[in-house]
Formats: C-alpha cells, structure tokens, sequence
C-alpha cells in the first residue's frame, strides 16, 4: 500500500514548531514530497482497518527539537518527577520488610504486600485516563493537582498506624497519583525528541532507580534515629521540593489534536502486533516485581542481617540505574524489543535463581544484575507505542499498554505471597516469576516478527 497521498495545501497561521508534519506535505499540482521533508530510516507503522494491513508512513522529523536548553528542561522535569513518585514506590521493598516485622507484625505478609501491588499497578493503571486528556491537550492542571495529592499522601501515611488506614493512604492515594502524573511526565517526552528517545526515557527512568536507591537508605537511617513519622514527613518535604520543580519546567510542545474516541481505541487492537505487545507487558509486570519486593524479607529469613538486608532493595535499584541508562542508548541503536527480549530473558533466570542464594554475597551478587536487566524491561516498554501510531494517539495508546502492565503488577506480589503461604518457602514463587517473565519474550518475539514483516534481522 502506497505511503504517498495527495492532499490540498493548508494554510495555517501556526509556527512550524508547533506543526506536526504529514508524511509528505504535496500540493494538488505537485505529489512529490516537499522540500522540508527529512527522510529517515526509522518506519512508523499506525492502526490499520483491516488487522492483515500495516500502513507504513515515513516520519517529517523536521520539527522535532531532539535538543536544546527547552527540550533537556523538560528531560530534567521528568527526572525530577519520577525520582519522588516511582523512585518512591520502587523502595516499597523496605516498607514490606519493615511492616512485617513491626507496623503490622499480625498482619499476613500477602495482605501487606497487597499495599505495594497497589502503588505498582497504580503507576501505570491510570493511563487509560491521562493518556487521553493528554492527547485533548489537559496537561498542568491536572499534572498540578495530582501532584499535591502525592505529597500530601506521604504526611498522610506518617500518621497511618492500622492495616486499612496503609492501604488507603500509601496503597491507594500514593499509588494513584503517582499514575496519574507518570503518565504525563513520560508521554511530554515524545513532543520533544524523536531520534533520542530512548536516551531520554533512560535518563527520565534514571530518576526513579536514583530515587529507589536513596529512599531505603534515607529510611532505614532516619527511622532509628528520629522515629517512623518524621521519616515519612521529611520525605514528604523532599516530594514538595520535587515536584514543584518538575511542575514549573514540564510543558507540551505540541498543539492537541481533536481525535475522535474515548478512552480506549478499540482500532489500535485491530494491529495485531499492539495487541500481543499489551500481554508481553501483563506478564512481564506479572513477575518482574517479585524480586524487588521479596529479596530482603527472603534475607531476613535466612539470618541475613537487618541492617544489611535494608540495603538490598538500594543495591537493586543501584543496578537499575546503570540499565536504564545504557538501556535508552542501545534501544536507540538496535531497536527497542531487539534490547528488551533478551533482559527480560535475563530477569526470568535470575529470578529462577533468586530462591536459591543463602549467603550476603549471594544476595549482592543477584541483586546488581537484577536490577540492570529489570531497569532495562521498566524504562523502554513504552517507546514502541510511538512506532505504533500517529504522534496525536500515542497518549492513548501508551495509556493502554500501561493498563495492562498495571494488571500484572497488581496480581504479581499478592498471588507470590500466596505461594509462599501455602508452600511455606520462596523456591514455587521464582518458578512462577521466572516462567511468567519468559512467556512475555515470546510474545515480544512475535510482536517483533509482525513489525518486521516476517524478518530475522532488522530494527524494532
């Protein structure tokens, strides 16, 4: 099918930055593509009506920044964003641990764990709503009050002291705004690079992992010393300070389109290859978060010690930084899916592996590698949504696939801590983990063969 079409010029008062090119911009008397034009390799393949049908544009990149003191702003407000928020919920690791062992030492550990698949679905449930008013063009406001509903959620949870009142607060309130201003951080993103994309995912992502590594050591040092409420409130003070700066440098960069539709494109399931990309993501959300939640209470079982075993989440996150980052650069270079298949790959056996390690230098020895592969999984799986599309629906698309993603980390920790209650051991729960993480390779595969038409090699 021809990716040219003839189309009457228009006019338009707009600047060329705040333009989204067609594919090629023809004149009724000229159908050859315009002169501003910049032909690139990269392919972007959106929703046909017929699900045997992939019609292939090539991208008018000319008035993508890719750049510049504005567009790195962004970048930076983004960093600064996900550092509180998801690099918040990436530590929920130590919650869980300390909950057990005081909070809530009566409280089953799947119901504590409970909390956290909570906060983890909830980053990416919520997509379906902000994916879409960020396509219509709602973005600072809500941005701005979802924003103050997260830090006030933190002073909210210092004062938590029963099981309901955690499931509320740091479960459900944090959790959801925590979504609803993710979201909007990572999909600004695409209005301002093309060619980098994945580098400043990767550097946006960093963000989280610097904030998942910090957090559990803020905590366990602050909590003996000034107590669990002032720990909660001086990270609350920190959020404030974040988000206020990520709230004054976030901008769209493009005009919204008026696309017709609700929240979800029932079109965007017609591509077979965006409906099988959905399930990669619910299993692989399935089990990429055991690991994370488990590793220092399976420590602590072990007599691992207490002070150390608080450490291991940090250590994870630590290693998911350098993942994240290098992550974004080969993405750009091989190709998303070419990168992410064989982390997850990486992830499913270490997470094989993880119930059978017994020694401090074994946990270490696992935890740096875990979070490298895992960051790599986290912080690229939405850019193929951009490649899936035209730019006015990404938002709802990527909306979509964080829907999905939000279901398997929601079902993920609490079906492992069921394990773990009816096995009375961790060896089942890596079993599960692991084998989930791998059926999500091979729906990245066939996702990949469909893209690439059938062919070994290439770029996806």
């Amino acid at each position: 099918m021809s990716s040219q079409r003839s189309q009457p010029a228009v006019t338009s008062p707009d600047p060329p930055a705040e333009r989204q090119n067609d594919c090629f911009m023809d004149s009724p008397t000229n159908t050859k593509p315009a002169k501003n034009t910049i032909e690139i390799s990269k392919l972007i393949a959106f929703e046909s009506t017929r699900p045997e049908e992939m019609v292939v544009q090539d991208a008018a990149n000319s008035d993508y920044p890719d750049g510049g003191l504005r567009a790195w702003m962004v970048v930076c407000g983004s960093f600064v964003g996900v550092f509180s928020t998801s690099g918040l919920v990436n530590s929920w690791g130590v919650f869980q641990s300390y909950y057990e062992t005081t909070l809530l030492q009566k409280t089953d550990p799947s119901r504590i764990a409970l909390i956290g698949s909570l906060q983890y679905a909830l980053v990416f449930l919520p997509g379906l709503v902000t994916g879409r008013l960020f396509d219509l063009g709602y973005f600072r406001i809500p941005y701005a009050f979802w924003s103050a509903v997260f830090v006030a959620s933190i002073f909210l949870t210092a004062q938590c002291s029963k099981y309901w009142q955690f499931l509320l607060c740091q479960g459900l309130t944090q959790g959801l705004a925590v979504g609803m201003t993710f979201g909007p951080a990572t999909a600004v993103l695409g209005h301002w690079f093309l060619k980098r994309r994945g580098l400043v995912f990767g550097f946006m992502a960093l963000g989280a992992s610097i904030g998942g590594t910090a957090f559990p050591i803020l905590t366990r040092t602050l909590i003996s010393r000034i107590g669990y409420q002032w720990t909660m409130r001086i990270k609350g003070f920190i959020a404030l300070c974040t988000m206020t700066i990520s709230n004054l440098v976030l901008r769209r960069r493009l005009p919204p389109k008026k696309v017709m539709g609700g929240l979800i494109n029932t079109q965007a399931f017609k591509n077979p290859a965006f409906t099988l990309y959905c399930w990669a993501q619910f299993t692989a959300f399935l089990g990429v978060y055991t690991v994370l939640t488990y590793i220092d209470v399976r420590a602590i079982s072990l007599g691992v010690p207490v002070d150390f075993s608080f450490y291991l989440v940090s250590i994870a996150n630590a290693g998911s930084a350098f993942g994240r980052v290098l992550g974004g650069l080969l993405v750009d270079r091989f190709g998303v899916v070419n990168i992410t298949a064989p982390a997850t790959v990486l992830t499913a056996v270490l997470t094989f592996v993880w119930p059978l390690i017994r020694s401090k230098g074994g946990f270490i020895g696992l935890a740096i590698p875990y979070g490298f592969s895992s960051g790599i999984v986290v912080s690229t799986f939405s850019l193929p949504m951009y490649a899936m599309g035209d730019i006015e629906n990404a938002g709802r698309r990527m909306g979509m696939v964080f829907s999905m993603a939000a279901l398997g980390g929601l079902a993920g920790p609490p079906i492992d801590g069921a394990i773990i209650r009816a096995t009375g051991n961790y060896k089942w729960v890596g079993v599960f983990a692991g084998s989930v993480s791998l059926v999500s390779v091979g729906f990245l595969l066939w996702t990949r063969y469909i893209m690439l038409r059938g062919k070994l090699f290439g770029k996806f």
